[in-house]
């Protein structure tokens, strides 16, 4: 088993992504009665893990699903809220040392996957791909953007769906990556799903990334990374789990970044955090209903964690940009107790 990659000259060389996460892959698939996965495979030998189709999944099997998404190199974790009044119960923390490959090279889902109902013989399909495999196909101008890609034997491929991928889907994905079969593992985890769930929410590193490179920051400048988001409640559907992992990450994250001079700390404090947004304030399912489900009329300032804490490596100094809106979260997620007091606006803190 063979994995090399090509890089440009700015960025440290780093083991290839597919090869990385090949020990999370075979733990999940070896694994997979504890994790609450099911797995198949195709008539050619391609596997499919059921992270929450039709198997119920786990909080465990998206923290590792999380992981893989990352490419092996990040670290993803749950906890208990130790605070008086905490933001909510359960924190997801994520954090890597490799940001930008680990989060735009790997954990981004960049790659759109889709098939007609003629193709399927049904109905439509489409889902966003995620995780090491982008990087064997290469099909994103991300990837030349980064100047990162990998040739590997073997691939993973994340895909947030509802339901597991047509044939032609996944020999499409054979074909962009140049892949085997029997070498290629699909993992389908629908966002209302508990892995699911987990594994969106675990994004909060990410989507401080994608910001910092929507906005034109040079990456390699960004050197280290961590973050938390609370871990919502079950959603009873795809549209409100897709709102309140939103929600979790745009009113509830919080992202401390390193890079290497403090022009860029100062900016990246002052235009990273989601409250710069015209649509932000609204929880995100009545945004996302209210555009008539189309994310590009979205305001692209809006997918970006709430709070940002940025440091310098050139001087030391670290600079505070937005806020959590506990208020919000609670709003939506915290259902009324009679045996408890009304909750009052700014009662709980971050």
């Amino acid at each position: 088993m063979t994995s090399s990659l090509c890089q440009t000259d700015a960025q440290a060389s780093v083991p290839g992504v597919n090869a990385l996460s090949a020990p999370l892959v075979a733990r999940l698939i070896d694994d997979a009665a504890r994790f609450r996965v099911a797995l198949s495979r195709t008539n050619d030998g391609t596997t499919i893990v059921d992270a929450g189709v039709a198997a119920p999944g786990s909080i465990d099997a998206g923290v590792l699903i999380a992981r893989i998404c990352m490419g092996g190199l990040g670290h993803v974790s749950t906890r208990m809220s130790s605070d008086a009044a905490p933001l909510w119960p359960v924190m997801i923390d994520v954090r890597t040392s490799t940001p930008v490959i680990a989060c735009l090279g790997s954990q981004y889902a960049g790659w759109s996957l889709a098939a007609t109902k003629e193709e399927t013989g049904g109905k439509k399909f489409f889902s966003l791909g995620s995780g090491p495999a982008r990087a064997l196909a290469g099909k994103e101008a991300l990837f030349d953007e980064l100047g990162y890609h990998e040739r590997h034997d073997r691939g993973v491929l994340v895909m947030e769906v509802d339901r597991l991928p047509p044939q032609i889907v996944i020999d499409k994905v054979l074909r962009d990556c140049g892949l085997a079969p029997e070498h290629l593992t699909l993992i389908v985890t629908p966002t209302h799903s508990v892995a699911g769930t987990v594994q969106v929410v675990a994004r909060v590193v990410e989507v401080a990334l994608h910001k910092a490179h929507v906005i034109g920051v040079e990456l390699h400048d960004i050197v280290e990374a961590s973050g938390c988001a609370p871990l919502p409640p079950p959603a009873p559907n795809g549209i409100q789990a897709m709102g309140r992992t939103n929600d979790a990450i745009l009113y509830g994250g919080r992202v401390h970044l390193t890079v290497t001079h403090d022009i860029l700390a100062q900016r990246l404090a002052a235009e990273l955090p989601s409250s710069n947004a015209r649509d932000y304030g609204r929880p995100f399912a009545d945004i996302f209903t209210a555009f008539n489900f189309d994310f590009y009329q979205i305001d692209a300032a809006l997918f970006a964690p709430a709070e940002v804490w940025i440091s310098s490596l050139e001087s030391g100094a670290t600079y505070h940009g937005g806020h959590v809106n506990s208020e919000l979260l609670h709003a939506q997620w915290r259902s009324a107790n009679p045996a408890e007091p009304p909750h009052e606006p700014g009662e709980v803190q971050a």
